[in-house]
């Protein structure tokens, strides 16, 4: 599957590359999303957060996904695996479809493969991005 160039913050991009030398990701590494995030991330367009575009998920942002085969939405806040809650909303990085959604902008269309097969969601809104919110206060 061709992978999109995202857009990602110098922090998230940082953070991300020390999670992949973790003992968690070590557990997991045979994930092919894994190394799918790691090969998005050696090619990312990776810039200061306040050159982040207004629509583009980051770490921590809360978006609205539409589910193209089943036409549902959900909600969720894309977040580092210690604070993950599915429950809650609350979509790991690590998991296949928060592999997928990073760097990704309102209006994109997601492909990406997840244990069912390959998933398609659009990007329909992005409610909270930390970047965005911290230029506006």
């Amino acid at each position: 599957m061709a992978l999109k160039k995202i857009i990602i913050t110098k922090s998230d991009h940082k953070r991300l590359n020390e999670l992949f030398l973790s003992s968690f990701v070590d557990a997991i590494r045979d994930k092919r999303y894994l190394s799918d995030l790691q090969s998005e991330l050696n090619v990312a367009h990776v810039v200061d957060p306040s050159e982040v575009p207004c629509d583009v998920i980051t770490m921590n942002s809360t978006v609205r996904l539409r589910d193209l085969k089943t036409k549902e939405t959900e909600m969720f806040t894309l977040v580092y695996p210690n604070q993950a809650n599915i429950a809650e909303g609350k979509l790991s990085i690590l998991a296949p479809l928060g592999t997928a959604i990073l760097g990704y902008r309102v209006g994109d269309v997601v492909r990406w493969q997840v244990p069912s097969g390959v998933g398609r969601w659009r990007v329909e809104e992005l409610l909270v991005q930390p970047e965005r919110e911290s230029v506006a206060a």
